[in-house]
């Protein structure tokens, strides 16, 4: 029997073990894509990029994953990453572009980048699209429809707030530069800049914006959060209990005004208080709000309460996927 015994260990010892190219990850990612399980796709589908980084087609599902979910310009930095670094033109990344900025409302670079794809894949796959949305955008121009100043403040707004969102403080930064040249009163734009400002390194300079700005506005609830968060981050304590006292004492009605107060009171220690906060919030209202479950899930986890921070975490994650790309607060 020993011989037997050894011919099968033998057999075993040159068995070669299963590892997954990138293609075993990506058509699942397709799967769950057609299912519609876009936060499960997109799992795959990273993981897919992961073993193969250079594949353009790989790349570009992702960017469409991050088009059906709302993330146009995470998808919209995936796609100039292509072009930028494919060894050959990845001319597909052409339309994608253009869908993306057409749902941004930035007609111009959709019309730009449509015709760009029509000239340079005229036989391609995507040619009646492009030129389906090139019509579209055409009755859009003669409806009158290009962008007023309200139209495109909020296209700044929305662009700003997911850098800032995202904690992409150089991006942010430079978009709410030019956005205050064209609204130069606008009143978050000027403390979300002093914030960016700030973490991008230039922390004297933030906190002297918010000095002057809370001489002029001694009610500022912007001025009193960002002032707050300075001083505890450089370690100024007692300037820091000046404002974080104050803003203790305050409940605003606005629920994203409640979540501002709630994110810098978790972030500099006052976990209890976060806590507090956070539970008083409308769920639906800042459910767009990636800082709501990154901060509430850290606090829950900090005061024990493992099982609820994990699920608020899992949440956040479906909803803005780039959170799974953070350190979660029980590994941190």
């Amino acid at each position: 029997m020993q011989p037997h015994v050894m011919k099968n260990q033998t057999q075993f010892n040159n068995v070669i073990p299963f590892i997954p190219e990138g293609d075993f990850y990506f058509v699942r990612g397709i799967k769950a894509f057609q299912r519609r399980k876009f936060d499960i796709a997109l799992k795959w589908i990273e993981k897919a990029v992961e073993k193969v980084p250079n594949d353009p087609l790989y790349q570009c599902q992702m960017s469409i994953i991050y088009t059906e979910i709302g993330l146009y310009h995470k998808a919209n930095e995936i796609l100039t990453n292509v072009l930028h670094h494919a060894k050959e033109p990845y001319v597909d990344c052409f339309y994608l572009l253009a869908n993306n900025y057409a749902h941004l409302g930035l007609l111009s670079d959709a019309k730009k980048y449509a015709l760009t794809y029509i000239e340079k894949e005229p036989n391609g796959d995507l040619v009646e699209d492009a030129e389906e949305l090139l019509e579209i955008i055409d009755i859009e121009e003669q409806d009158d429809w290009l962008l007023d100043d309200e139209d495109e403040l909020i296209i700044y707004q929305e662009t700003a707030f997911y850098y800032m969102e995202t904690m992409n403080w150089e991006k942010a930064l430079l978009l709410l530069e030019e956005m205050l040249l064209l609204f130069p009163e606008h009143p978050t734009a000027n403390h979300d800049y002093a914030q960016a400002l700030f973490f991008s390194g230039d922390k004297e300079r933030a906190i002297q914006l918010e000095l002057e700005y809370v001489q002029k506005n001694p009610t500022s609830l912007y001025s009193y959060t960002n002032l707050a968060l300075f001083y505890y981050e450089i370690g100024e304590f007692s300037e820091y209990e000046t404002y974080i006292r104050a803003l203790l004492n305050i409940y605003p009605i606005h629920d994203h005004q409640k979540l501002k107060i709630a994110v810098v009171l978790a972030r500099t220690g006052y976990i209890e208080n976060a806590c507090s906060r956070f539970q008083q919030l409308n769920k639906e209202s800042v459910s767009g709000h990636l800082s709501y479950y990154r901060w509430y899930s850290h606090v829950l986890y900090l005061l024990g309460n493992e099982k609820k921070s994990k699920k608020i975490w899992e949440i956040g994650c479906k909803k803005h996927p780039i959170m799974t790309k953070e350190v979660q607060p029980w590994e941190s």
